[in-house]
């Protein structure tokens, strides 16, 4: 199976590259600056999990892609979806099958749009990574999960297909018979756990202390209240589970979205934020001051030269 991984940032670096560390056909579609740093240094991955060093990674620019893949892993933000699209398009064939891994719902609707919906897979992932000043993939806790399945729902021969090829490459990978599901899940955590730690600008266990429990555990109920309502409703243990870790004292844990406000970068509002608004058809109390807090903070930072 040919797999062109898209990037070789956090999400893409990490399980492109212990992909390719068990030997599998894996290729890395990558900005230029990118692939000079990999052919100097190889794809190194640091891991509380175990390390891994790629010494010399398989490696294409946008300009010089060619041929169709079997699979095409996608794990860009969301606001560089259309450029990443346009980037790996002449990848796609009749028989490729897209797996994205970002967050919320909207990536979906808009890769159909482009490549049709027998393409496109639903994914998702479990990780905290990002690249290190060095060019390293940094793993920065000790969940490295990727789940894929059909939208419709089962296990169809390719995604049988994918679980085999993934199989002992170092990483957890989950084929799902109820993906959406699954996505519903993590956009639920995810709304309320980058919301909070954003709004309060702290770690989970600062907020805590600070006696913000009940703020946090009223945006995991509005953020289930929209996925019950799109009939996705969290069962009982994930419900548990979330609330659990929204409230856990003396936890250290931030949110990549709180860390790019912190470097000044930009953030993914509209897509895990905004939408779940949308999708809600009311404008949920906690869910709007979250909402109001991120857009000025990208309000700012456009009118301070941000991109």
């Amino acid at each position: 199976m040919r797999i062109l991984v898209v990037g070789a940032g956090g999400i893409g670096g990490y399980f492109g590259g212990r992909l390719a560390a068990a030997g599998r056909d894996v290729t890395f579609l990558v900005r230029p600056k990118r692939a000079e740093s990999l052919l100097l240094n190889g794809l190194v991955i640091r891991s509380p999990l175990g390390d891994a060093h790629v010494t010399q990674p398989k490696l294409v620019t946008a300009d010089r892609l060619g041929g169709s893949f079997d699979l095409i892993l996608l794990g860009c933000k969301a606001y560089d979806i259309d450029d990443a699209m346009a980037s790996f398009a002449p990848a796609v064939g009749p028989q490729t099958a897209i797996l994205p891994t970002l967050n919320g719902m909207a990536h979906l609707d808009t890769l159909e749009r482009r490549f049709g919906a027998a393409a496109v897979l639903g994914g998702t992932c479990f990780i905290s990574a990002t690249i290190a000043p060095d060019g390293a993939i940094l793993h920065m806790n000790d969940t490295h999960r990727l789940s894929f399945g059909e939208r419709s729902g089962g296990l169809s021969p390719r995604i049988e297909a994918i679980a085999a090829i993934m199989a002992d490459a170092s990483f957890q990978a989950e084929a799902s018979a109820d993906i959406l599901q699954a996505m519903w899940d993590k956009w639920v955590f995810i709304a309320s756990s980058a919301g909070m730690t954003c709004l309060m600008r702290s770690a989970i266990g600062d907020y805590v202390a600070a006696g913000a429990s009940d703020a946090a555990l009223q945006l995991v109920d509005e953020c289930a209240s929209v996925a019950a309502g799109q009939g996705f409703a969290p069962g009982a243990a994930a419900l548990e589970r979330i609330r659990g870790m929204m409230t856990m004292a003396g936890s250290a844990i931030t949110t990549s979205m709180l860390r790019d406000i912190e470097a000044g970068g930009r953030i993914e509002a509209g897509q895990i934020i905004g939408d779940m608004i949308v999708r809600s058809g009311t404008r949920p109390p906690i869910l709007s001051l979250v909402h109001a807090h991120l857009r000025a903070y990208e309000i700012r930072r456009a009118r301070e030269g941000g991109r």
